[in-house]
């Protein structure tokens, strides 16, 4: 499956990692084109796991070809699809993916159960044998993505909201969902994003500790807490970024200074500067420092919102870079 590098060119030289093998009749790759024939209509026959994943996801690493072995031994109860957000942001915008891995499991043309990140690779197994024999998948997440509608419905009209810089309105929509589901970490999260955006950081940190035991680890949770960590931060001072634009002109090599300087843009607003030193310093050694570049750019990504423009874009670039 080819990836798409900067400026909109194929890159192909490197198979996407976490694409099918096409070894097994039961999974396939899908998008935008075929994914309502592979997924809606197909799962009125079998249930239908979807895995979104991206090329530049460690987890999905991991999460992908444990989901393909348990499909796999499932002999065809279940199927499994998987969906590139990278090269379909469309499906990712449509069904509200927030973060990835992420994996929806449908029956009869409608979602009934979904986790977001990685898990253990007995809990895939569960996941699966319950799809497998008729169940609705055993998951606290069947509430967010198969349970109430009407949760999923107060989610959507509180991700708008948000969207639209519409604080008040979110903030209600979120907790009206955490009256009725204490705890729930996608509300959790919208609700103390609603706070950071109103530069009420100490009520948003108080506001993620309200997260059911086991949300800790949820994505968007995570995505959160990056959030909260980057506003605390203090913002430099601007002769502290013309010291380290200096040293990088003096030595473009000099890997802490870049980085340095992407953080200090990014404490600054300047989130689309520190997004493209990130990316520079990736291009020039992405393993210095254990990934960190890499690392922050997943967390500036998170951050923004999967589906935000600027975390497609710079998805792709980013793809372009480790794939070229």
């Amino acid at each position: 499956m080819a990836l798409i590098g900067p400026g909109g060119r194929p890159v192909t030289s490197q198979p996407a990692q976490n694409a099918a093998s096409g070894t097994s009749p039961h999974i396939k790759d899908s998008g935008l084109a075929t994914f309502a024939a592979d997924v809606l209509e197909a799962s009125r026959e079998v249930p239908v796991i979807v895995d979104f994943w991206a090329p530049w996801c460690g987890p999905c690493k991991t999460l992908g070809p444990a989901l393909e072995k348990a499909v796999d031994d499932a002999g065809g109860a279940v199927k499994l699809v998987k969906v590139n957000i990278d090269e379909n942001p469309e499906i990712a915008q449509q069904l509200r993916i927030q973060s990835i891995p992420t994996v929806y499991a449908f029956r009869n043309g409608q979602p009934v159960d979904g986790f977001m990140g990685a898990i253990p690779d007995s809990q895939i197994k569960a996941f699966v044998a319950a799809l497998a024999n008729g169940a609705g998948g055993g998951h606290d997440h069947d509430h967010s993505h198969g349970g109430p509608e009407h949760t999923e419905e107060v989610l959507a009209v509180a991700a708008d909201a948000l969207a639209a810089g519409d604080i008040a309105l979110a903030a209600q929509a979120y907790g009206h969902v955490l009256q009725d589901e204490p705890g729930h970490p996608a509300a959790v999260a919208g609700l103390a994003r609603a706070y950071l955006l109103g530069g009420e950081l100490e009520q948003a940190r108080t506001t993620l500790q309200m997260v059911k035991p086991g949300g800790e680890t949820d994505d968007a949770i995570r995505a959160v807490q990056a959030e909260l960590k980057l506003k605390e931060a203090p913002a430099p001072e601007a002769s502290e970024t013309a010291v380290l634009r200096a040293k990088l002109e003096a030595n473009p090599a000099d890997h802490q200074a870049r980085y340095d300087l992407a953080m200090a843009l990014d404490a600054a607003g300047d989130r689309d500067g520190a997004v493209a030193e990130l990316l520079d310093l990736v291009r020039r050694d992405r393993k210095w420092n254990e990934d960190a570049a890499r690392k922050q750019l997943v967390v500036l990504f998170e951050a923004m919102g999967f589906t935000d423009p600027r975390s497609v874009e710079g998805r792709r670039k980013l793809s372009g870079i480790l794939f070229s």
